[in-house]
C-alpha cells in the first residue's frame, strides 16, 4: 500500500484497535469480543505497553487503522533473558495481503533486534490459520502444544518462535 503510514499508537488508538480485534473475532464462530472483560488495555493502550517496557504500533491510510501490532518482554517463564513477545496483531480484512502486517512485524522485530532479544515469540489462537501462515513467512516456527485461555471465546492457542541471531559489533566480517 502506497499511502500506509506506520506509527506509534496512542492511547486513543483503542477505539479502532477494539474494531480491529471485533472484526477479526467475528470471522470464527464461538470468538467473542468483550472489551469491557477481556481487553480493558484497550482503554490505554500506548500506555499500557510503555508500562511493559514495550510498545505498539498502528498502520493506517487515509486515516483509518487498518492494523495494529505490539511488541514487550516476555512474561513467559522458561524462556531466555531478554526474550520479547508479539501480541495485539490484528488487521482489516478489507487490507490483508496488502503488507500491512509485514510493515508492522518489521517494527517490532527491528525493536528486539535493538535490545538485543535472542528470539522472539508469540500466542496466537488455533484457530487463525492465516495468521499462522503469516507468522511462518516470517520465520516463526510453531512449538508443540497448545494452552487454554479459558476466556469467553474458550480460546486455544499455540505457541510460535523466531531465534533471532545476533552479531557482536566487535567480531569480524566473515
Amino acid at each position: 500500500m502506497n499511502d500506509l503510514i506506520v506509527r506509534p499508537a496512542s492511547d486513543g488508538d483503542g477505539d479502532a484497535i477494539a474494531a480491529l480485534i471485533a472484526e477479526a473475532f467475528a470471522e470464527y464462530e464461538g470468538c467473542v469480543f468483550d472489551r469491557a472483560t477481556e481487553f480493558p488495555e484497550l482503554d490505554a493502550i500506548a500506555s499500557h505497553f510503555a508500562a511493559r517496557d514495550g510498545a505498539i504500533w498502528v498502520a493506517e491510510a487515509a486515516g483509518t487503522v487498518l492494523g495494529s501490532l505490539a511488541i514487550a518482554p516476555s512474561r513467559d517463564e522458561g524462556l531466555a533473558d531478554g526474550a520479547m513477545e508479539i501480541t495485539k496483531v490484528y488487521v482489516a480484512r478489507s487490507a490483508r495481503r496488502r503488507g500491512v502486517a509485514r510493515a508492522l512485524y518489521a517494527r517490532a522485530r527491528a525493536l528486539a533486534e535493538e535490545r538485543a532479544a535472542p528470539l522472539i515469540h508469540l500466542w496466537t489462537d488455533t484457530r487463525f490459520a492465516d495468521a499462522h501462515r503469516f507468522y511462518e513467512s516470517c520465520g516463526f516456527v510453531r512449538l508443540p502444544g497448545a494452552r487454554a485461555l479459558e476466556d469467553l471465546s474458550a480460546t486455544w492457542e499455540y505457541p510460535y518462535s523466531l531465534a533471532l541471531t545476533s552479531r557482536s559489533p566487535a567480531s569480524p566480517e566473515g
